[in-house]
């Protein structure tokens, strides 16, 4: 008989916290995360590459005809693992970003074409509204109101007929002018295709590169007209403020010279008034020296008379009377003195100030 195996007790196992330390767990864990958001990234980025590799292979695949011969190849091909070189990758990449810049610089045309076609829009939407609110405004007050009958209060038929009748005038002249300036355009687009024509026939035509660098062009140009134009703004700027300058300093010298000439005037009046002067101050005091003389006449007589025997009565109220005369004569003529002084000190002041402002 086989003896019965030997019993062993079942072996308890030990907790998980209790064969590491909790310390050596928590690093563990932080390890693991960084390596899944490095392997994340990784991810990301070969998901990104694939995507850009299809894009490449469905582009330069596209219109290829495949057979059973080219599946199996395929299927083969899936089974071995590829691996591309980097020359290889950067090739793809470069095609793959000459597309791009492609598709975005046909992208911008087509937007900047779109972009223009909706302002052409919206400026003949503009002008037809003005064109509508003027049309209206002229209704209202040739028809709604000018046309209206004082008397009976209702609008007349003639003039309703004879606006209608303008208006479609007008509108048959602006589609005359219109299909001469549409005739116009017409011709200068088949000369234009023309001269097109001509160009591609002769090899002379412009390749994406060259339009690129005509692009660059232009806009090289476009900053030298801006840089041009801000030299003429500041330029403007600096000439109208000279020329706000020079039109002080005009209206200043103007005013120097009306103030000059009235001073030329106010001199030569003065000067007049100072002869004038003079020669009353002359004549003053030559009536003075008469009167001296008279006086002293009419002394000597009175001593005569003294000597003589008594004067009479009428003599000396003659006398008296003379002498009351030649005292207000006198007095007068002192004071016409004094006045033509006065008038000649102001005279020769204004002179001197006219000089001296004439200096400055």
């Amino acid at each position: 008989l086989n003896s019965p195996p030997p019993f062993h007790p079942p072996v308890k196992e030990m907790p998980f916290f209790d064969q590491y330390d909790r310390s050596d767990y928590e690093e563990q864990q932080e390890a693991l995360e960084t390596a899944m958001e490095e392997i994340q990234r990784d991810v990301d980025a070969l998901q990104l590459e694939n995507q850009l590799f299809e894009r490449y292979l469905s582009r330069n695949t596209t219109g290829m005809p495949t057979t059973d011969h080219d599946d199996k190849k395929k299927r083969r091909r899936n089974k071995v693992p590829t691996t591309l070189t980097i020359e290889q990758k950067l090739d793809i990449v470069t095609t793959e970003l000459e597309e791009v810049t492609k598709d975005r610089t046909e992208s911008k045309v087509a937007s900047e074409k779109l972009i223009d076609t909706l302002r052409a829009v919206l400026e003949e939407t503009d002008i037809r509204i003005a064109e509508l609110k003027k049309d209206a405004y002229e209704f209202k007050r040739d028809i709604v109101v000018g046309a209206e009958n004082m008397r009976t209060g209702k609008t007349m038929a003639e003039k309703v007929v004879r606006y209608m009748e303008d208006k479609l005038r007008q509108r048959e002249a602006m589609i005359e002018k219109l299909r001469l300036k549409n005739a116009t355009l017409k011709t200068q687009k088949q000369k234009v295709e023309a001269q097109l024509r001509q160009k591609e026939e002769m090899g002379d035509v412009l390749h994406y590169i060259d339009f690129h660098q005509l692009q660059i062009e232009n806009k090289q140009y476009v900053q030298r007209i801006d840089e041009r134009n801000e030299e003429l703004l500041k330029l403007k700027l600096t000439t109208g403020s000279t020329v706000q300058a020079l039109n002080t300093l005009k209206n200043k010298l103007q005013s120097l010279l009306t103030e000059s000439s009235w001073l030329s005037k106010e001199i030569k009046s003065r000067t007049e008034q100072l002869n004038k002067l003079e020669e009353d101050a002359a004549a003053v005091q030559s009536e003075l020296q008469a009167e001296a003389r008279l006086k002293k006449k009419l002394g000597q007589q009175d001593s005569d008379q003294q000597g003589g025997g008594m004067p009479q009565i009428l003599d000396y109220v003659k006398q008296k009377k003379d002498m009351y005369e030649m005292e207000a004569t006198l007095r007068n003529w002192e004071r016409k003195v004094e006045i033509a002084e006065m008038a000649a000190k102001k005279a020769k002041a204004s002179m001197k100030r006219s000089k001296s402002a004439g200096k400055n």
